[in-house]
């Protein structure tokens, strides 16, 4: 199955700071059981601080500054959910 973009937002917050998010549907492979390809990542001076993907061989996972751990992902909806309360964790110094 070829790769189908089902969300594409680029902005800027209050800040200027870079809010990018990405989804694509994709087909089912060991590597992305549920079927999605996703990218989304919070830009702070040219430096992503906050961020989730799931790169090819790497699984669902997140980034924070320079640490990187897993993430389950339960579906498109909570995935944004979590991405946008961890920026908002982030500029209220609770990340």
């Amino acid at each position: 199955m070829k790769a189908r973009l089902i969300r594409h937002d680029k902005g800027y917050d209050a800040e200027g700071n870079t809010v990018k998010v990405k989804m694509w549907k994709v087909g089912v492979t060991p590597d992305k059981p549920h079927g999605y390809k996703y990218s989304l990542v919070y830009i702070v001076q040219g430096r992503r601080v906050v961020g989730y993907d799931n790169a090819e061989g790497k699984g669902d996972h997140r980034h924070y500054g320079d640490r990187i751990e897993p993430y389950r992902f339960e579906g498109l909806e909570k995935l944004a959910e979590d991405f946008y309360s961890d920026v908002q964790r982030y500029k209220e110094g609770k990340l």
